[in-house]
C-alpha cells in the first residue's frame, strides 16, 4: 500500500474539494513557502471557487492570493499573521468577508473545539515517506519544528502531505504520524529554506535599541524573576534579541541555571542553551537555520505543537509556566493595549501570533519599542487595533522611560522595585506627552465603515475590528 499520488492536482481531486470549502496551510517555511501558491494555482485551474484559506500565517511570498481573491477563487482568509503586501490589499477592501485573525494558541484550540473547521489540510513537509510520516528537521528544505501543522493534521477531514524529500518507509523520528495522512505528493520544491529567516532576527546595533534592551534586562533583574529556574521567551526583533544577550551575560556571571527558553527559536536562544543558561528549549517554530540544526541534533531542544505551546483547549500550555516575555509593538495606548496588527496608517502588516498568548501566560510581559517611529508616536490615546489587551501587559520600555501598568490593580510592588533599582520609571501618559513633543500629534487616520478583519483573542472572543482605509 502507498498513499503517494502523482501531483497536487490529483490530490485535490481525490480529497473531493468543492466550491465553498476550507483549506489550510502552515507557515514554517515563512517567506520561503511555495506550497500555498502551488495549491491555489491548481485549484484555480480546476475551476473551483469560493475557497476559504485558513493559513497559520500569510507572508509576502503569498501575494498571488490577491489575484485569486479578485477572481473569486478565494473568498475568505483566516490567519494569525498577515504580511504587508496582502494586508494592504485587504485594507483596500478587495475581500468581501472580513479576515479572521486568531492567535497562535487560539487557532489550534478553535480547531480542536470545532468552532473552526478545515476540509482539506495541505502540509508542507521537508521530509516524508509514502505513508505520510513526516518531519521538518531534515531534507533540502528543512525548516525545523512544524508545530503549527499538528492541529491541522489531527483535525482536518482530509490531509495531504506535500514533500520534496521522499524517503523509504518508515521515516524515523517523524513529527506527524501517518495515521493522520490521507495522501502524499512529491514535488520538486516545497520552498526556499533561506526564506524561513526573518529579516528581524539579528541583534540591533542601534544605540536606541541597545538602550531599550538594557533597560528591559534590568527590569527582569529588578523583578526578582532572574534566578535558578528562570524561563524566557523573546520576540524576533533586534531590541528583544539584544535584551536576551544582556540577560545571558547576567545569567553566566551569576551562574544562574534557567529552566527553559521558548517560542519561535533563534540562534540566540540556541546559544543560551549551549552556554548552560537553560536546561531545554521548547520550540513550535524555528526562525533561522541554526535553530533548525539544534532541533535536529540536540535532544534538549524539543518540538511541540501549537496547543502545547499556547493553546487554551488543553489542560495546560507551556505559556502558563513562562516567567518573562519580551515583545514588540507598533502602538501602545494609555490603557496599555498593544497593536501589532496594523501600522499607524491603519494598514495590516502583522498579527498577534503568540503575542497575546505569551502576554497572558507569563508572569512578566515587557513591551519594548522606540518612543517614536517614522515621526509617529508609539503611545496614543487608543490603538488603531487592539491585538493584546492592556490587562495582560506589565511594563512598556522605551529609550526615554519605562511605564509600569498599575491600572488593573497589579504591579504596585514591581513599580517600587524598578524605582529602587534606579530605572527611569514614569507614567504611560508621560510617555505619550514625550512622544508628541518629539513628533507632534498625528492627524486622525481616515477609515471607512467597512470591516475588513475581525481580531479574536486567544479564547475565541472578538476584541477588535479592523476597518478599510479610505
Amino acid at each position: 500500500m502507498s498513499k503517494l499520488l502523482k501531483d497536487i492536482r490529483e490530490a485535490i481531486v481525490k480529497t473531493g474539494l468543492k466550491d465553498g470549502m476550507t483549506i489550510s496551510f502552515h507557515h514554517h517555511m515563512r517567506n520561503g513557502d511555495h506550497v500555498l501558491n502551488m495549491v491555489l494555482s491548481e485549484i484555480a485551474a480546476l475551476g473551483i471557487k469560493d475557497i476559504t484559506v485558513n493559513a497559520s500565517s500569510v507572508f509576502d511570498v503569498h501575494e498571488p492570493i490577491i489575484e485569486h481573491i479578485k477572481n473569486g477563487v478565494v473568498t475568505g482568509i483566516e490567519c494569525n499573521y498577515m504580511g504587508a503586501k496582502v494586508g494592504r490589499a485587504i485594507c483596500e477592501g478587495i475581500l468581501e468577508k472580513p479576515v479572521v485573525f486568531r492567535t497562535h494558541g487560539g487557532r489550534p484550540s478553535d480547531l480542536e473545539k470545532g468552532s473552526s473547521h478545515i476540509d482539506v489540510a495541505f502540509i508542507a513537509a521537508p521530509t516524508s515517506d509514502d505513508m505520510g510520516n513526516c518531519t521538518g528537521k531534515i531534507g533540502k528544505s528543512a525548516c525545523g519544528a512544524i508545530g503549527y501543522a499538528f492541529a491541522d493534521a489531527m483535525n482536518a477531514d482530509k490531509v495531504v502531505i506535500v514533500t520534496d524529500n521522499l524517503v523509504p518507509y518508515p521515516l524515523h523520528e517523524y513529527s506527524i504520524s501517518e495515521v493522520y495522512a490521507d495522501y502524499v505528493v512529491s514535488v520538486d520544491e516545497i520552498g526556499d529554506p533561506n526564506g524561513i529567516v526573518s529579516g528581524t532576527t539579528k541583534i540591533t546595533r542601534d544605540p536606541v535599541g541597545l538602550r531599550m534592551a538594557e533597560y528591559a534586562a534590568k527590569v527582569i533583574d529588578a523583578s526578582g524573576l532572574l534566578k535558578d529556574g528562570f524561563s524566557l521567551q523573546t520576540g524576533a526583533g533586534g531590541a528583544t534579541l539584544a535584551a536576551a544577550k544582556f540577560i545571558k551575560e547576567m545569567m553566566l556571571k551569576r551562574e544562574i541555571k534557567g529552566s527553559f527558553g521558548m517560542g519561535g527559536i533563534t540562534a540566540y536562544m540556541v546559544d543560551m542553551l549551549e552556554a548552560g543558561c537553560f536546561k531545554s528549549l521548547i520550540d513550535v517554530q524555528c526562525f533561522d537555520l541554526d535553530a533548525v540544526r539544534s532541533l535536529r541534533d540536540d535532544p534538549r531542544h524539543m518540538e511541540v505543537s501549537a496547543t502545547h505551546y499556547a493553546g487554551v483547549s488543553g489542560k495546560s500550555a507551556a505559556v502558563d509556566s513562562l516567567d518573562a516575555v519580551l515583545l514588540g509593538a507598533t502602538q501602545v495606548d494609555v490603557n496599555f493595549n498593544v497593536n501589532v496588527h496594523t501600522d499607524s496608517n491603519g494598514y495590516i502588516m502583522g498579527g498577534s501570533g503568540g503575542h497575546s498568548d505569551t502576554a497572558a501566560g507569563s508572569k512578566l510581559c515587557i513591551i519594548i519599542a522606540p518612543l517614536t517611529r517614522a515621526r509617529l508616536p508609539l503611545v496614543v490615546d487608543r490603538c488603531m487595533t487592539i491585538s493584546t489587551p492592556g490587562k495582560d501587559v506589565d511594563v512598556v520600555v522605551t529609550q526615554r522611560g519605562i511605564a509600569v501598568n498599575t491600572k488593573y490593580g497589579k504591579n504596585a510592588e514591581l513599580k517600587e522595585k524598578l524605582i529602587k533599582a534606579g530605572l527611569p520609571v514614569c507614567e504611560i501618559e508621560d510617555l505619550k506627552d514625550r512622544a508628541e513633543k518629539l513628533s507632534g500629534v498625528p492627524a486622525p487616520v481616515k477609515l471607512t465603515d467597512k470591516v475588513v478583519a475581525r481580531v479574536l483573542y486567544r479564547d475565541g472572543s472578538e476584541i477588535d475590528k479592523i476597518y478599510a482605509v479610505k
